[in-house]
């Protein structure tokens, strides 16, 4: 692995664990766990927001400083990658508002609910998958197919980071 991206994963995660640590309180202000008593979780909208913002913004940095772009690429990956991520965003926002969801319900989650947040919770991973697989044709019109290989490498990483940041820090639905 690239020593930047490596560096810059270590940057989001340690970053993303203290941001997710303050998402995800219990309301008396201790840390929700998946052993303890009282998992009550609050989450706020602005907390997301900024979260997701700061994160699309270091991602950016992680991407052009690992994705080795000459200055005519660059002009033209640019802005297919940011139209990309605003697919993406949108996709995501059904993903925090399920989390939002799974904290108002916290303590009250029947099976009924904890099936259909899962089942919209999966479908949220296939359309990030299936925005993937739309976006290859358009990055491989600006990029050669190895950049576009490690483009995708570089995006599955830092979101498989923030997504285990984010999931580590809120507890089993079957401990509520």
């Amino acid at each position: 692995m690239n020593k930047r991206l490596l560096i810059g994963i270590l940057v989001i995660g340690i970053w993303g664990a203290g941001a997710g640590r303050s998402a995800a309180q219990t309301s008396s202000g201790s840390q929700a766990s998946s052993a303890g008593a009282d998992n009550s979780v609050q989450i706020s909208d602005l907390d997301i927001e900024l979260l997701r913002k700061d994160l699309r913004s270091q991602k950016k940095q992680i991407v052009a400083a690992n994705l080795k772009l000459s200055d005519d690429q660059a002009t033209k990956f640019w802005p297919v990658y940011d139209q990309y991520i605003a697919e993406q965003v949108k996709i995501h926002d059904q993903k925090y508002a399920i989390i939002k969801e799974f904290a108002a319900s916290w303590g009250s989650i029947s099976d009924a609910k904890a099936e259909d947040m899962t089942r919209r919770a999966l479908a949220v991973d296939q359309q990030v998958t299936q925005l993937r697989i739309k976006y290859v044709p358009s990055f491989l019109k600006v990029l050669p197919g190895r950049q576009v290989a490690t483009f995708f490498q570089i995006d599955r990483r830092l979101q498989m980071m923030v997504d285990l940041q984010l999931m580590s820090q809120l507890p089993l639905i079957q401990s509520q």
